[in-house]
């Protein structure tokens, strides 16, 4: 099973989270038992369920650049002012 990284973890609710370590706790015994036709569904469907968390961390991301372009476009002012 393929755990999603840390920063996506931290912006899944906490509904999202407990499913999420529920399907990766069924996941790993399915691999234990190599029921790995199996464990693929469960992975699929953890993919999905992180998505939205994704998502979040894009727009994060996307707020982030605006923010900079916006403290970057501030200092060209002041650089013109002078």
């Amino acid at each position: 099973m393929r755990h999603c990284s840390v920063q996506v973890r931290g912006l899944l609710t906490r509904s999202e989270l407990d499913r999420y370590n529920a399907l990766m706790e069924v996941g790993k015994y399915l691999e234990e038992q190599q029921r790995y036709d199996l464990s693929n569904i469960v992975q699929q469907e953890v993919d999905i369920l992180i998505q939205p968390a994704i998502e979040r961390l894009k727009e994060k991301s996307r707020q982030r650049d605006r923010m900079t372009e916006e403290y970057l476009r501030s200092m060209d002012i002041e650089e013109d002012e002078q």
